[in-house]
């Protein structure tokens, strides 16, 4: 009788793992718990994990308490000053117990601050939602991302159903644009318009423009970067690529913005055109994270062929290593674009990779004022 011998072809486990399952096992006791919630050295890290469960369970009351705050335009309402509960229950059409509820959740958030009995006026970040009307506008559209999520496991199995983030960002669905019109597009060129002053200001911060001669701009929405790279830097001539119907926004934004002279417009889709020449540097702005691997692979070997020697690419994105918040990237956009239908967050060194593949060269990431809104990579070609 023959014995068969079984070869374990699984990996040793590690120190790192062994002492990670010790930990696991001993969090998830609830004896460990309690006596970790009483023990005075204990006490602080035992209450900050439950602040963070707590968090994670109300994560969506919470959003949904800013969404309501945003519909109700209550931060431009106190823009002015504190108002009287009554006053704001009556502005908008919503009974005074229901508004004391609203503005009490909402104060726990620090969106509103009590200013005496009954009166309410703007928290820090209510104050701070004001100078970025791009927060607003995203908020809004975050109704089509929660109908997505209604059944999240539907969502990454795949199931086949309608998604109203995919039509929401309708080149999900038409890569070439070519049966995409005007009305199919405004939406999301808006929405990005909105947030575009905060994040061009983040970009040019860290890598300004002054040295370069002409700027094309890759998926440039209306042109809202270009006006702010044009007032950074007066000598920069403009360009400009992105779907038609876009390309026709952006034409209105920039002869608006008295830029027409300075701008060349061209229309067209990444996946079948060439991009244009002429530019010594080329901006890739929250472009890539929107697409495949293999798309970006194809994005960036363009651009390499767009630029002359020593050109410059600039890409500007949220990015999942970046310091201050990447933790909040992955878990945004990693569900965000699934949910989209297309593109993932990614790190720098997985675009450091995508960059030297399509034959760019002293690849760079900047320091930014805000990495949370947008880290910088800049090479070479």
């Amino acid at each position: 009788m023959s014995t068969v011998v079984r070869h374990d072809t699984s990996p040793p486990i590690s120190f790192g793992d062994r002492w990670r399952g010790w930990r696991d096992a001993l969090l998830a006791s609830a004896a460990f718990q309690r006596w970790a919630a009483a023990f005075p050295l204990t006490r602080p890290i035992a209450r900050r994990r439950a602040a963070e469960l707590f968090d994670l369970c109300a994560g969506f009351v919470y959003s949904q308490t800013l969404s309501a705050c945003v519909q109700l335009d209550l931060f431009e309402t106190l823009r002015a000053g504190p108002r009287d509960l009554a006053a704001l229950a009556a502005r908008g059409a919503i009974p005074v117990a229901s508004m004391e509820s609203l503005c009490e959740a909402a104060c726990a958030l620090k969106l509103l601050e009590r200013r005496g009995a009954a009166r309410y006026g703007l928290g820090p970040l209510g104050a701070a939602l004001l100078g970025n009307p791009g927060i607003a506008a995203m908020v809004r559209h975050h109704a089509a991302l929660y109908a997505d999520l209604g059944d999240p496991l539907a969502l990454l199995r795949g199931h086949d159903r309608e998604r109203r983030l995919a039509h929401y960002w309708p080149y999900a669905l038409d890569h070439g644009g070519a049966s995409l019109t005007r009305d199919d597009v405004a939406p999301y060129t808006a929405l990005m318009a909105a947030s575009q002053p905060m994040i061009a200001d983040v970009v040019l911060s860290a890598y300004p423009l002054t040295g370069h001669r002409c700027l094309l701009d890759v998926g440039g929405g209306d042109g809202s970067f270009l006006v702010a790279a044009a007032r950074a830097a007066p000598q920069l001539r403009l360009q400009l690529f992105d779907l038609p119907g876009v390309a026709a926004i952006a034409g209105e934004r920039l002869t608006k913005a008295g830029l027409a002279d300075r701008t060349t417009i061209t229309a067209g889709s990444f996946y079948d055109d060439p991009l244009p020449s002429g530019a010594d540097v080329i901006s890739l702005i929250r472009v890539v994270h929107d697409h495949d691997d293999d798309a970006v692979a194809h994005l960036l070997a363009k651009a390499r062929a767009a630029l002359p020697q020593d050109g410059v690419l600039l890409l500007a994105e949220p990015m999942r290593d970046a310091a201050g918040g990447s933790q909040g990237v992955s878990a945004y956009f990693e569900i965000y674009l699934r949910a989209m239908g297309q593109g993932r967050p990614r790190c720098a060194s997985r675009l450091r990779e995508l960059l030297k593949m399509a034959g760019f060269s002293q690849v760079r990431v900047l320091r930014t004022r805000i990495p949370l809104i947008a880290s910088v990579i800049v090479a070479k070609s």
